[in-house]
């Protein structure tokens, strides 16, 4: 049966402030540098910060916008060449665009890899922010490879995380895109609730909990923050490295609205 966790000490977030990174920066032994990573700590990562010194920006000057990326310029806002990079980064991840809002294009998408369910995104991941002006950027090409190898470098587990936003709420939090070394999800079920009752569907999003906590430290803006130390988590190491899941959308408790 599933016991409780126990935080013997206070749960500490360390941020890791770094020069601005550049394509083909050595960002774990950035991170190295900065911050002072324990084997037991687990390092939250941006997923922007990666794509950075991956080389995953993208140019406008290569992007040629189609009609159907203008009609989304005039509904959602921003350039045709945004738009158009929305189309062409939604395709690349076998996703399909649902209805929109006056700023964002919705995207529903399903990466090579990812286990189950899909994954909903503002624009398909790509930003303007944080980004040269005349250029967006996205998600590593392989977000799980990226954080394989963090882990391997870094010697401890390590999660991406992308800002998001909810339904209904203002305002962002994050998500863990993909883990490398624990378990991004933690059953409560069988476990008993302060009266006794027995829990039966309830799951505690570790990873995204995790996220949300690193990414009130890191920032969306001139932060220069692409990382957070966790320490004194509590949470078990395990083998586990690939895409935090997803549901399907009949299994979505927002999927009707």
């Amino acid at each position: 049966m599933p016991t409780a966790r126990l935080y013997n000490d206070p749960v500490e977030l360390l941020p890791i402030q770094t020069p601005i990174l550049r394509p083909g920066d050595d960002l774990a032994a950035i991170l190295l540098k900065y911050g002072t990573i324990q084997s037991d700590d687990i390092v939250a990562v941006s997923s922007k910060a990666v794509a950075t010194v991956e080389g995953r920006r993208i140019d406008y000057k290569n992007i040629r916008p189609t009609p159907e990326a203008h009609a989304w310029a005039a509904r959602c806002g921003g350039s045709p060449e945004f738009r158009q990079a929305i189309l062409e980064e939604t395709a690349r991840m076998n996703g399909t665009i649902l209805p929109g809002c006056p700023q964002a294009m919705l995207t529903e998408l399903k990466p090579g890899g990812f286990p189950e369910g899909v994954l909903l995104a503002a624009n398909a991941g790509l930003d303007e922010s944080n980004v040269q002006s005349g250029c967006c950027i996205g998600w590593p090409i392989d977000p799980v490879r990226s954080v394989q190898l963090l882990h391997k470098q870094l010697h401890t587990a390590v999660l991406l995380t992308d800002s998001t936003c909810r339904p209904r709420r203002l305002g962002v939090t994050a998500l863990a895109l993909t883990v490398s070394g624990f378990d991004p999800l933690r059953s409560l079920i069988g476990m008993k609730d302060l009266f006794g009752k027995d829990l039966r569907l309830t799951q505690e999003a570790v990873a995204d909990q995790l996220a949300t906590a690193a990414n009130m430290l890191m920032g969306n803006a001139g932060e220069s923050v692409p990382a957070m130390i966790i320490r004194n988590h509590g949470i078990p190491f395990s083998n586990f490295e690939g895409w935090v899941p997803g549901i399907a959308p009949k299994d979505d408790l927002f999927g009707m609205l």
